[in-house]
């Protein structure tokens, strides 16, 4: 394929320069493109035997934290990921004008109970597994247009309090299927600004360009073991729009990251859009395929979870964009928007996916 990212670009800087904030059906390019001026990633003892292990801020060898409940400790999980972010970046809670933030949790009792301490104005979401593009999404915006000077977008995910929730209790002992994926305990945070920061000698400041917000896309999946499948065409949609809205290719892009499609997942991706015209696999990966070695690990079809990807992107995809690794990368979180209301009623699982622009200058 032609490298055609010049011409891109220029169309990109065109659409900013005029003032264009919407662009296409369902994207957004942002005229003072936001600052990531910090990252935070903390996980379990899994996923710190796993590839990206050495690169995680802390690993935290008691999965319950200290605490009584796997809803408690997923909770603290969370307050510690804030509170490392803020110190990494130097700043007070007080410095922070919104938190963005969600879990797989009900009622997201673990960023309720968790952030609740650090006393900063909150945005609770709920994307599923595709939250922490939503929290990027949204706090891109706040600060873009002028609302907040720094805004902190979070998500966590804990593997026991997932498989209680939405599967079965530990202590049940259930058999999980090769298409099943395992939920990171994990949890990811990054603080958005409208400047840059004093940086390390030869690191570049990372920016969100733009986004492009996903639609619920249910193609009649109704396994919830199969989450790969349900969620990749949701990745696809998203991922096709952001190429239409902006009038670009994929090699615009140094890497174009999902979220947690695991090995199911990536396959029916990739098949969705050559039929479209659009070769994507000499530049793709996947967070949940990254996290953990398939071969060592038994997590069947890889990583899963609001932190798989969070945790995935602060710790190993910002340092790539840092060192000047990858210079664009398109951050595409995915979601399967189930209940345990909704799966015991036979209710299919319908996806989403949100794109982040994230670029290094």
């Amino acid at each position: 394929m032609a490298d055609n990212s010049g011409t891109n670009k220029e169309k990109i800087k065109e659409k900013v320069e005029k003032g264009y904030k919407s662009a296409g059906k369902q994207s957004i390019a942002f005229k003072n493109p936001p600052y990531i001026i910090a990252e935070a990633s903390l996980v379990g003892k899994k996923e710190g035997e796993g590839p990206l292990g050495s690169l995680f801020d802390q690993v935290l060898e008691d999965p319950m934290i200290g605490k009584d409940n796997w809803e408690e400790a997923e909770s603290e999980l969370m307050k510690l990921t804030a509170q490392r972010v803020l110190m990494k970046a130097g700043l007070k809670n007080a410095s922070i004008r919104y938190l963005i933030g969600g879990d797989l949790l009900g009622q997201l009792i673990a960023t309720s109970f968790g952030i609740a301490e650090l006393q900063i104005p909150l945005f609770g979401v709920y994307g599923a597994c595709s939250t922490m593009g939503e929290a990027m999404s949204i706090g891109a915006i706040l600060v873009d247009g002028g609302y907040a000077k720094r805004v902190l977008s979070i998500t966590s995910s804990h593997f026991a309090g997932a498989e209680k929730q939405f599967r079965f209790p530990l202590d049940y002992g259930n058999q999980r299927p090769y298409s099943a994926s395992w939920t990171v305990t994990g949890s990811g945070a990054v603080i958005i600004a409208d400047h840059s920061t004093k940086k390390e000698a030869g690191e570049k400041d990372i920016v969100i360009t733009g986004i492009t917000t996903g639609k619920i896309v249910d193609y009649g999946i109704k396994d919830s073991m199969n989450m790969g499948a349900a969620m990749a065409p949701a990745a696809f949609e998203t991922i096709k729009q952001n190429f239409e809205d902006f009038e670009i290719k994929p090699d615009y892009y140094d890497m174009i990251i999902t979220g947690d499609l695991g090995y199911v997942g990536k396959n029916i991706l990739i098949e969705l859009l050559k039929e479209k015209g659009y070769d994507i696999e000499e530049r793709y990966m996947d967070c949940g395929i990254e996290i953990f070695d398939q071969d060592t690990q038994d997590t069947h079809a890889g990583g899963s979870g609001c932190g798989c990807s969070a945790v995935t992107f602060t710790a190993y995809v910002i340092k790539q964009l840092k060192e000047g690794t990858w210079k664009r990368v398109l951050f595409v979180p995915t979601g399967a928007l189930l209940s345990q209301t909704s799966f015991n009623e036979g209710n299919t699982v319908p996806g989403i996916a949100h794109a982040v622009m994230v670029e290094a200058r």
